[in-house]
């Protein structure tokens, strides 16, 4: 798995719909975790740290709706995009599922086409890097496409593990991750690296953004991980 394919987290329990959408999602480029109820969706929300979910209201026991809202309450999942998927196609409903936390509301039956289209649509959002989009903060520039960062208009020289450092902190300044979030998301879940890596490549990262001068950007969260601003 490359450490830079997004995530998707593909919660619904008729099987046939499940395998249907995750062949569709793996063949857009994502890498798929699949959860048949609610329990276990929002233990791979933990797990998986997900870059999207798509939800299916009608679950058993616990209900799209109260998963949405879970996920929408916790800070560490709070800015996770996730597309509803339901029956219920009265306006009444469509403005509950937005309210509790819905990203997009699509109702059955839908375009598998028209779905993938707005998965894209939320990852651009999420994950900007994905859609080959450029990157800022502050003076700080990077392009996904070229591979290029530049600070103060002067480019910089970084290697491949400090360029994927630098995109997920970039993705979502202010947010904190921890050195296993870090490791999943630039090395891979696949990969066994120690967490203290993460703190090698930190350094090296501080370093690289410091070349030209300028402050250092990079925060130290004690016992909790790293953050950009």
């Amino acid at each position: 798995m490359s450490a830079d394919q997004p995530v998707v987290l593909l919660v619904e329990d008729e099987l046939s719909q499940r395998e249907v959408l995750s062949y569709n999602l793996e063949a857009e480029g994502f890498r798929v975790a699949q959860a048949e109820n609610g329990e276990e969706a929002l233990i791979l929300m933990r797990e998986e740290n997900p870059d999207l979910v798509v939800l299916d209201w009608m679950l058993p026991n616990l209900s799209g709706i109260e998963v949405c809202r879970q996920i929408k309450t916790r800070p560490e999942t709070r800015s996770t995009p996730i597309i509803m998927l339901s029956a219920r196609s009265e306006e009444v409903d469509r403005v509950r599922g937005l309210e509790t936390g819905a990203d997009d509301y699509v109702v059955k039956p839908y375009s598998v086409v028209e779905l993938m289209a707005r998965v894209r649509a939320q990852l651009r959002r999420s994950r900007p890097s994905a859609a080959g989009l450029q990157l800022e903060y502050e003076d700080i520039v990077l392009d996904s496409e070229t591979h290029r960062v530049t600070r103060g208009g002067k480019e910089l020289k970084l290697g491949p593990t400090e360029f994927r450092l630098l995109t997920t902190f970039m993705e979502k300044p202010g947010r904190v991750w921890s050195r296993e979030q870090l490791l999943d998301r630039v090395w891979g879940r696949d990969i066994y690296v120690d967490s203290r890596t993460v703190d090698v490549h930190i350094g090296r990262l501080r370093k690289a953004l410091g070349q030209h001068g300028g402050a250092d950007p990079l925060r130290t969260v004690r016992g909790a991980g790293y953050a950009l601003g």
